[in-house]
Parts: structure tokens; C-alpha cells; sequence
């Protein structure tokens, strides 16, 4: 968690003047981005956070200090105590780990350079909640390229109470009012709602990045309760074809094998839910020679999963289904074979009851850091990673590259929704349009060495399209 100083329907999206255009875009593709200087951070950052409702809890590993940060007195190179880390001292850790993931988010390296004559969130005071980890890091030290400095507080192996106890402190702050959210499942913007209605009165707006929060803010617009515009990241083409799709099929097994050690080929698993991470797990699991079985709800995800992977409908479930409850209840734990691994990659903790194995006649041990044995009185073992929650972000790590895509998203979604007019975006939900999906894509293309074929003017007006785009109509998904 961290703050920065500093209708359904698709909205009139209005490119900014300093946005590059994709007309000027094409001569650029001929080019090889230049090295662009780092900067070094004002405050530190931690590596982990979790969000204890919604997504990634992590544990703490039996070695690790049990000093609750809260407890610690820190202070950070400038002699400031406004933050709440695990521990300071390794922050040139992190910063290392900041400057790896630097080299695979050239999207965001390039927009911070393009928008450095404007400053388009200067005055700009964000508040975030959000997964901690080298990448989100980057994203925040892109906002400091606006503006200087942020307090963090988050740490690996938050409590529940730890982790509403962090985003009061970004709140609740005097003297502080925050103008913008950037949340990533909706429990930021519901503690704010839930304790600190007022502060919406100076609010611009909100920029959610998953299934879960998106799902609560089209609640609260159905409900007549959001009051201020939302952008909608998580439906956008390139959070759903590559964030949900390739970052789950890479970092999926990742997972699994840093937790269980386990060979995959031959295994039987389930995947509940062929979606974009549906799909990706079912791919990387299929190429390991696993046998994968596919159950889903929607017959034209079921007709997808049959038709064009011919996967068959048990040695590991895998869940993919977001914002969803009780998917897999006791009834189904109950039956599962001995050694059963179950792990969710959906984004809330939900999906699995797990609630309903913490009872008398169930024992639970602890294997290792994020690995829990649940063993029944008659000896049968299920494995439960993460506690049910989100396995890649608990359990191993993502693609950097990928995960530049959302952050560059989510990055132009705060900038519009903050320089906005008053009276374009009232108090509701809004889609990306296709054009910003296109810019994202196109900030990526040169670190390939991509070129784009042009339409002639008669293929465009054949099309009836721009030859700049966009390419694809807005109700594309």
C-alpha cells in the first residue's frame, strides 16, 4: 500500500497533447530505443505486500525476524520514519531489483520520457494499494519522475489486521488529502468508502486493475453509490490478452515447482475456468505432459477449451475463476485423492473454502513458507498452497515484460482520468478505448525491433478505417 504526492459504455477518449501520435509513432518503429538514464529512489520500497481480502497474502518464512514492522522504529536515508517495511536495510536490495525489472518495461521508460516537458500529474496526490513486487515498484518510481517521493507501508507476511492497518496509514493522514486511487482489487477504494466517505468530496477519480474491483465498482454504480469516475483497466485488450493470459502460462509452474517440487508430466489436474488465465495455465501445464481436464460454466469458454485444445473432462486442481465464491467447497475437498495439490489463480480468496477445513477434526501442518499439509483423520493429505490465494504472486514470480503492459495502462488511465475536464467522465464505470490499448502496444513494438505495415488509402477507406488507427471496434474484448 502507498500514496504518491505529487455507464459501461467507452468514453470520448481525448489523447493528451503530450502523447506521442501514431502517425509520428511509425518513423520510431525504425528505430532502437535509446538508453534512457536511471533515477534513483527518495525512499525505499519493500518487496511484498499482500492483499489479505482480495489477492496475494504471503507468509513469513520461520527464519524471518517476528518483530512486527509496526513495532520497529526505522528510518530511511533522508532521515524520514513515514513509511512501514519489513526492513530498511535492504533497500539497495531493492533497488537492484527495481533496476532489472527497469530493462523489460520499456513502455514505461518511454512514456516517463516523453512526458517530462508536461508533468501531467503534477499536483497529482495518489493513493495505492496494490502487489508489492520489483515491477509495481517501477510503476511507482515512474510517478515520482513526476514528483518526489512516496511513503510505502507494506511488507511480506501481513496479517489481516496488518494489511487494513497499512492502508489506513496511507488514508488517514494529516494534513494529506489524496486526489486520485489506484487500487488493484477494490479494498482500497472500500476502506475509503467504508471509513472515509468525505474524502470523495476531493477524489478525480479511480483506476482499478483487477476482475474483483472492477466487479465492486460496477456494483457501486448499479447501486447509485460511486461517486466519482472509475477506469476500468482490467477489460482492457491488453491487460486480458497479455497480463491475464501469458503472465499466468509462464508463471504458473514457476509456482508450482519452487512450492511442491513436483514433476508435472503425467499428472492429472484440473483447471477450473477457461478464460485468459485459464487458457494460459492449460497451455504451460499441456506442454509439460500433464493430462489436463477443463470444467467451466460458460458453454462457449467449454466449446473453446474442447474444440481447439481437445483437452479431456486427479492429481492437481488449479482454479482459475475471479471474483467468484465457493467454487471449490469442503464437499469437493472431502473427495479429493490423497496428495491432491490445490492452489488458486484466480485474483480474490474466495474461490477455495478454506474456511471450512480449518475445523477440530482437520489438522494442519506447515511444510514450508506458503505450503500447508491438511490432513484428515484418516491419514488423506490434500497440499493447499497459499493459503488459496493467488498462487504466482504468493508463490513464485511474473514477467516483468507482460506486466509492463498493465502498469503502462494503468499509468495512462490515472493521467487521463486526472487531466480530464470536468463534465467528461461522470460517475460511473468506463472502458479503455481502443485507442489507448493501441498506444500501449505500440510503446512495446521497438523493443523487438517491430515494424507496422501501413494501410494504403484504399485498403483504409475499403476498411473504413483510419490508417492510425484504432483498428479494432470499441465493444472488441
Amino acid at each position: 500500500m502507498e500514496k504518491w504526492d505529487g455507464n459501461e459504455g467507452t468514453s470520448a477518449f481525448h489523447m493528451p497533447e503530450w502523447m506521442i501520435q501514431f502517425a509520428d509513432q511509425k518513423q520510431e518503429f525504425n528505430k532502437r530505443p535509446t538508453k534512457i538514464g536511471r533515477r534513483s529512489l527518495s525512499r525505499s520500497i519493500s518487496q511484498s505486500s499482500t492483499d489479505s481480502y482480495s489477492s496475494a497474502a504471503s507468509y513469513t518464512d520461520s527464519s524471518d525476524d517476528e518483530t512486527s514492522p509496526r513495532d520497529k522504529q526505522q528510518k530511511n536515508s533522508k532521515g524520514s520514519s513515514d513509511f512501514c517495511v519489513k526492513n530498511i536495510k535492504q533497500a539497495e536490495f531493492g533497488r537492484r531489483e527495481i533496476e532489472i525489472a527497469e530493462q523489460e518495461m520499456p513502455a514505461l521508460m518511454a512514456l516517463r520520457k516523453r512526458a517530462q516537458g508536461e508533468k501531467p500529474l503534477a499536483g497529482a496526490k495518489i493513493v495505492g494499494c496494490t502487489h508489492i513486487t520489483a515491477q509495481t515498484a517501477f510503476l511507482m518510481v515512474s510517478f515520482c519522475f513526476f514528483f518526489s517521493g512516496f511513503p510505502v507501508f507494506a511488507w511480506k507476511g501481513e496479517s489481516e489486521d496488518d494489511f487494513w492497518w497499512c492502508i489506513d496509514r496511507c488514508v488517514n493522514v494529516e494534513g494529506w488529502q489524496p486526489n486520485m486511487i489506484l487500487d488493484d482489487g477494490g479494498d482500497l477504494t472500500h476502506w475509503i468508502y467504508k471509513k472515509y466517505p468525505n474524502m470523495f468530496k476531493k477524489i478525480k477519480g479511480i483506476v482499478e486493475e483487477s476482475v474483483t474491483g472492477v466487479h465492486r465498482l460496477y456494483q457501486l454504480s448499479k447501486a447509485g453509490k460511486l461517486c466519482v469516475p472509475a477506469m476500468n483497466v482490467n477489460d482492457s485488450v491488453t491487460k486480458q490478452k497479455f497480463d491475464n493470459l501469458y503472465c499466468c502460462r509462464e508463471s504458473i509452474l514457476d509456482g508450482l515447482k519452487r512450492t511442491t517440487d513436483m514433476m508435472f508430466g503425467g499428472k492429472q489436474v484440473v483447471v477450473c475456468g477457461y478464460g485468459e488465465v485459464g487458457k494460459g495455465c492449460c497451455a504451460a501445464l499441456k506442454a509439460m505432459g500433464s493430462i489436463v481436464y477443463v470444467t467451466e460454466i460458460d458453454p462457449i469458454c467449454a466449446l473453446q477449451a474442447w474444440v481447439w485444445l481437445l483437452f479431456r473432462l486427479v492429481g492437481v486442481y488449479i482454479y482459475c475463476f475471479s471474483c467468484n465464491k465457493n467454487v471449490v467447497t469442503r464437499e469437493h475437498l472431502d473427495r479429493m485423492k490423497n496428495s491432491c495439490i490445490v492452489c488458486n489463480m484466480g485474483h480474490s480468496n474466495t474461490e477455495i473454502d478454506v474456511a471450512s477445513l480449518r475445523t477440530p477434526e482437520l489438522t494442519w501442518e506447515r511444510v514450508r513458507s506458503q505450503v500447508d499439509h491438511v490432513i484428515w483423520p484418516d491419514g488423506k493429505r490434500i497440499v493447499l498452497l497459499a493459503e488459496g490465494r493467488l498462487l504466482n504472486l504468493s508463490c513464485s514470480t511474473v514477467p516483468t515484460f507482460v506486466l509492463s503492459i498493465t502498469a503502462t495502462t494503468q499509468a495512462l488511465a490515472l493521467i487521463e482520468l486526472y487531466n480530464a475536464p470536468e463534465g467528461r467522465y461522470k460517475q460511473d464505470v468506463y472502458l479503455l478505448p481502443k485507442k489507448m490499448d493501441e498506444y500501449v502496444a505500440s510503446l512495446h513494438l521497438p523493443t523487438f525491433d517491430a515494424h507496422l505495415t501501413e494501410l494504403t488509402d484504399e485498403q483504409a477507406k475499403y476498411l473504413g478505417l483510419n490508417k492510425n488507427g484504432p483498428f479494432k471496434p470499441n465493444y472488441y474484448r
